[in-house]
């Protein structure tokens, strides 16, 4: 009895098959790269919570790199690899504007806040409490006004209520406003100027004056697209201004801005 023995055709076509099948199996996608986004240290909780509830909805990753706005704008500046950036104030985004760094078509106003003078949870304040602190020979903090958007603020707030130089030799400077709170917090300086955002849901300092409305700066955080940015940042700039950011920006103490 002969063994059977396949045919040279029938051989070729076993073969075709089978990589017919392996052309049409599934493959696995590499995963989206990440959405870069640069940003105000003051956003970091705010949009911490934004981005991971982005992520678990779409899929695309966030990443975020947060410091003082001047120093998010020198690096994009420099060609940090940012697509989205969103700063404490417009003259920094207008700097990235100038230099051909962002999309001007894409600008937006995206939020305001409030200055704020807070104490460390436990500092007993008597009286009025930038008088309490002459007084009692105590530090203000601020941050740096030629790189952090909240040291200018408290700059302009306490020049337009005649305060600046009554307090100029008690200023201690920091590098972004997170720091001026931790200072604060830590009983480094007795009382700081911060956002009202940044003293939301943290207990370590407390507020003790808010400046009325006709005394506040006019606090705005532009956003904007980084020149060569991906469609997928485009579409998380633009989540930004939805109703379920603007919820969460509003639990942390922002404003947004229709």
């Amino acid at each position: 009895m002969t063994a059977f023995r396949p045919s040279r055709r029938a051989g070729l076509l076993a073969a075709l098959s089978l990589a017919l099948l392996a052309a049409c199996a599934p493959r696995e996608r590499a995963p989206a790269p990440p959405v870069v986004v640069f940003a105000a240290a003051s956003l970091t909780d705010a949009l911490g919570e934004i981005a991971a509830d982005y992520e678990r909805d779409t899929g695309q990753a966030v990443r975020l790199s947060f410091a003082a706005s001047g120093a998010v704008a020198r690096q994009v500046e420099a060609g940090a690899p940012a697509e989205v950036v969103v700063l404490a104030d417009k003259p920094w985004m207008d700097r990235l504007q100038a230099a051909g760094r962002v999309q001007p078509a894409s600008r937006l106003d995206l939020l305001g806040n409030r200055l704020v003078l807070v104490a460390a949870r436990d500092t007993v304040v008597e009286g009025e409490p930038l008088e309490w602190l002459r007084r009692t020979g105590g530090r203000l903090v601020i941050g740096d006004p030629d790189s952090v958007p909240a040291g200018a603020y408290a700059r302009e707030w306490l020049q337009k209520t005649g305060r600046w130089d009554a307090v100029s030799a008690a200023l201690v400077t920091a590098a972004d406003v997170r720091a001026v709170r931790a200072f604060v917090a830590r009983g480094e300086g007795q009382l700081g100027v911060i956002y009202r955002s940044d003293a939301t849901g943290f207990d370590e300092v407390r507020v003790v004056a808010e400046p009325p409305a006709a005394d506040q700066p006019a606090i705005v955080y532009p956003a904007a697209l980084a020149t060569g940015a991906t469609p997928a940042a485009s579409e998380f700039l633009a989540h930004l201004r939805s109703p379920q950011a603007a919820s969460i920006f509003r639990r942390h103490g922002f404003e947004p801005l229709s």
